[in-house]
């Protein structure tokens, strides 16, 4: 009787460790997320919308971890309230938020991965694409070249932009993903090409140091990535307030995901504003001045 008990035991000790394994093995060796860079205009009261309106263009993107932008904590925390999601300073997210990594955030995905996420909001002024076509914007005088484009652009965002990759070189975890959201207040140099400006979408040529700097760090524009044809897909983020011929405004692409790591695969990127014509995922009213960008990645876990 008491080897036959010893031995029911000692069974079911190996059930329940083979249940844990079991269940440790089932974790996802991947995990599939959806970022989002959002400039929300004025702590989402711009546009006159109520912040709900904000929250469900949140909702409708199908994001698991935003970048907001002109959002004061307040505001933040009261979007993320709204979704039952995690905040910390201008970021919120559905999965846990493990650690402050000075001016980025490390998260925690359901595989275990971490990943760190740096959200940005650069000087908006002075602004080159205005400056460039004679369109009067705080204090920004008048040019003509792109040598004085990127002068101007280092000028007003050149510490920030290093200030930032300082940042994540300084990142203990070397092989961590690291994704970079962000209003830059700047285009890109993959828009501002030389064919974009031969058929007249942009002024001139200008290989804009902002975007320029974090490609040659070895960063990766998650939109370009999945669409390289900058004719084809402009992917303006700037802006649903005017009309693409208004001669006060200029249309272009200036809200971003970056994306850096080994384990990191984009799987597409879609534009969030407020018309099928000029976005992918559409919401009348649409709250803010500027269309968000949202894009699907797939995150394996340590490899």
């Amino acid at each position: 009787m008491k080897i036959n008990i010893l031995y029911t035991q000692i069974m079911a000790l190996a059930l329940c460790c083979a249940s844990l394994v079991g269940a440790e093995e089932r974790l996802p060796s991947e995990s599939t997320i959806r970022i989002m860079s959002f400039n929300i205009w004025r702590d989402g009261n711009g546009g006159k919308q109520p912040l709900s309106q904000t929250a469900k263009v949140i909702q409708m993107a199908k994001a698991d971890v935003v970048g907001l932008q002109e959002a004061k904590p307040a505001k933040v925390k009261a979007i993320a309230d709204m979704l039952g999601w995690h905040h910390n300073g201008t970021v919120i997210s559905r999965f846990k938020i493990v650690e402050n990594k000075g001016p980025g955030i490390k998260l925690r995905l359901n595989s275990g991965q971490e990943i760190v996420v740096f959200n940005n909001h650069f000087a908006h002024a002075p602004y080159q694409p205005y400056q460039l076509l004679s369109i009067p914007y705080g204090k920004g005088k008048f040019i003509k070249t792109e040598k004085e484009a990127i002068a101007e652009a280092g000028q007003a965002r050149g510490h920030q932009v290093a200030a930032l990759l300082k940042a994540i070189k300084a990142l203990p975890e070397k092989e961590l993903p690291v994704f970079i959201l962000g209003d830059f207040n700047e285009p890109s140099h993959q828009d501002w090409t030389a064919k974009a400006a031969t058929a007249g979408r942009h002024p001139i040529k200008v290989s804009y140091p902002t975007t320029h700097s974090l490609t040659k760090a070895g960063m990766v524009d998650a939109y370009r990535a999945v669409y390289p044809d900058e004719m084809k897909f402009p992917g303006y983020t700037w802006t649903p307030t005017t009309k693409m011929t208004d001669p006060k405004d200029h249309h272009d692409r200036i809200d971003f995901i970056f994306f850096r790591g080994k384990t990191v695969k984009v799987e597409g990127a879609q534009i969030v504003g407020e018309s099928r014509k000029n976005a992918d995922i559409v919401l009348s009213p649409y709250p803010s001045d500027h269309r968000a960008v949202v894009a699907t990645f797939t995150v394996t876990h340590g490899s």
